[in-house]
């Protein structure tokens, strides 16, 4: 479609995300303009505005589900995506198609030239406040009653933060963007405590003491309540039975009903993860948006979130495959620990690719342990570190690091070794951008 792809020609021309991101484009006064220009369609449904270092996408992903399964028209807002941009934005589950993505593109690139030629707009909107702003309309147009919002980035001054959300959430803090959002836990705390409202509800749990002091102090600050995910979290005791790369499955009571929860999202990790949108489901009753117990455990089991431990079985020409988008060492340490969990005894050979800006380093120490060999690569993106670079970094690991210049080719050298080898497993891995490269390649596997 002519119109689709000249939308999506004309936001990648902004630049993605953090590639040479200006510093104006951290400015919320601007993206409330260009919402004014549209007649505020962020004010014409309810929100919830999930912020974190990991875990934000898989908390957000779940309490969508849980609202569609009450029978709620739900919009989700997520980034970044894997292989589509259409992934981003979803109504009621389903993906905003091509000819809805280029109308609300129209849209907001009309309001914007206009501004642009009246002035009041000191510069073109980025790639991710269009899609924001696109995202909102959406949700008004498809007459959402209630849209889950991922923040991008940070939180203070990210672009979804121009709603009034009726509930924030903060998911665990991990270093990570720190040319953006400081070097320290306490300083990111601090950008991603900025979705609290004054006299707001906030869900969270206990993390690291840097960041739960920074997020306590704000609660207090703006007189918001907190709300504690802590009795949706099951017991992991000693001996008992691991979280295998299925999912999870545990008893749980819930507004005085004993559920069994069954979730599709593996590692240990998610129990958190699933323990937040349960609580935030329950604190949208005060706003209209009630749910049962059994309609919690149902959406929390159809829940879709691909590239998250992500499975590919084998075939009598492939291998196993695992894809996971852990691209800083806190999501590495996740991937290991589920590693660890469902493949004890098995080879593995890892396909690895992260952007400069990442901690290559670190992750490369938690990962490349568990390999045999460690394949090398390059994502089709100007943040992405080459293969060369990566190796160089990684140079102090006792381990064969094999290199190639793209997904593509890495892919085809991994599965020779992997289907030479007895039983071994293919884990990608290291950044969204690589495991949404490899989805494309693997979805034409028979």
């Amino acid at each position: 479609m002519l119109a689709y792809d000249t939308a999506v020609s004309e936001l990648l021309k902004l630049g993605h995300e953090l590639a040479q991101t200006p510093s104006h484009k951290f400015d919320l006064a601007n993206m409330r303009v260009l919402l004014d220009a549209l007649g505020h369609p962020e004010r014409r449904f309810a929100g919830v505005l999930i912020a974190g270092t990991n875990g934000k996408g898989s908390t957000a992903a779940q309490l969508a589900s849980i609202l569609l399964t009450a029978k709620f028209h739900t919009g989700l807002y997520t980034s970044p995506h894997l292989i589509r941009v259409n992934e981003r934005i979803r109504v009621d589950g389903e993906l905003i198609s091509d000819a809805e993505f280029a109308e609300m593109h129209s849209r907001v690139e009309q309001a914007t030239r206009k501004l642009l030629a009246d002035g009041a707009l000191p510069w073109h909107p980025s790639f991710f406040e269009m899609l924001t702003a696109m995202a909102f309309e959406y949700f008004a147009s498809a007459g959402a009653q209630i849209a889950v919002l991922e923040v991008g980035m940070g939180g203070r001054l990210d672009a979804t933060n121009v709603v009034e959300p009726c509930i924030s959430v903060i998911t665990d803090i991990a270093l990570d963007h720190q040319n953006f959002l400081g070097n320290t836990l306490r300083e990111i705390a601090g950008e991603k405590a900025g979705i609290i409202r004054p006299h707001g509800v906030v869900v969270t749990l206990p993390q690291h003491p840097e960041a739960n002091d920074v997020i306590g102090n704000t609660i207090l600050e703006r007189e918001a309540r907190g709300v504690s995910a802590v009795p949706f979290v099951p017991p992991v005791s000693p001996g008992a039975q691991p979280v295998w790369a299925e999912g999870a499955s545990y008893p749980l009571t819930i507004l005085g009903e004993e559920v069994r929860i069954e979730s599709p999202l593996p590692g240990r990790h998610q129990l958190r993860n699933t323990a937040l949108a349960i609580a935030a489901a329950l604190e949208l009753k005060a706003f209209g948006f009630s749910v049962t117990p059994q309609q919690i455990a149902v959406g929390i089991h159809q829940t879709q979130w691909p590239g998250r431990f992500q499975i590919m079985p084998a075939n009598s020409s492939d291998p196993e495959v695992v894809l996971d988008v852990a691209h800083n060492p806190a999501g590495a340490w996740a991937l290991r620990s589920a590693l660890s969990q469902h493949y004890e005894d098995r080879p593995l050979v890892l396909i690895f690719g992260a952007m400069r800006d990442k901690a290559i380093a670190e992750m490369a120490e938690v990962l490349f342990p568990l390999a045999d060999q460690v394949v090398l690569t390059h994502a089709e993106s100007p943040r992405a570190a080459t293969a060369e670079q990566i190796q160089q970094t990684a140079s102090h690991m006792n381990v064969e690091m094999l290199l190639e210049s793209t997904v593509e080719s890495a892919w085809q050298r991994a599965r020779v070794i992997a289907m030479a080898g007895k039983n071994k497993v293919v884990v990608i891995t290291g950044s969204i951008y690589i495991v949404g490269e490899a989805l494309r390649i693997l979805q034409g596997r028979k």
